[in-house]
């Protein structure tokens, strides 16, 4: 599985999700900017001892890492989805895409892949869930269906 940050902003999630990505056998696309340095230390605490473990490449762009993996599905994750996450039927080299921590995804990139938009759903009172858990509830319901194949 392959999990993309587009523009995170909080050290602290990022390296949560890195933690999640290590412990899944996923990958971390991270694409710029970020809000933080990739040497901060709030960034590596959070990660614990599985940087080792963790695949993790970075983009200057969103379309950049698109037309790497043409071929490839890519889900997006915004509170705007029509469909829940647990609607899709996932494969090992898929993207899950999810966007920044103070506004999510572009409108630009929601409107040209509005058919692949999904949500996890809440109450309507609250605005949205934090994103390292918003990545761990996506990523585990994709990595059951795809029979946990990271050697579990």
């Amino acid at each position: 599985m392959n999990i993309v940050l587009v523009e995170p902003e909080i050290p602290q999630n990022t390296g949560n999700i890195a933690r999640t990505c290590a412990v899944t056998g996923s990958s971390l696309h991270l694409v710029r900017p970020l809000g933080f340095s990739i040497d901060d230390r709030y960034l590596k605490r959070a990660g614990l001892d599985y940087w080792h473990l963790l695949d993790i490449y970075y983009y200057d762009t969103f379309n950049e890492l698109r037309q790497r993996f043409s071929k490839n599905t890519f889900c997006y994750l915004t509170t705007k989805g029509t469909r829940f996450y647990t609607e899709v039927n996932y494969s090992p080299e898929d993207f899950l895409v999810f966007g920044k921590e103070t506004g999510g995804l572009s409108r630009e990139i929601l409107e040209e892949n509005s058919a692949y938009c999904i949500r996890i759903p809440m109450i309507n009172e609250v605005r949205s869930l934090n994103l390292s858990n918003s990545v761990a509830i996506v990523v585990y319901e994709a990595w059951r269906q795809c029979g946990f194949p990271a050697g579990t």
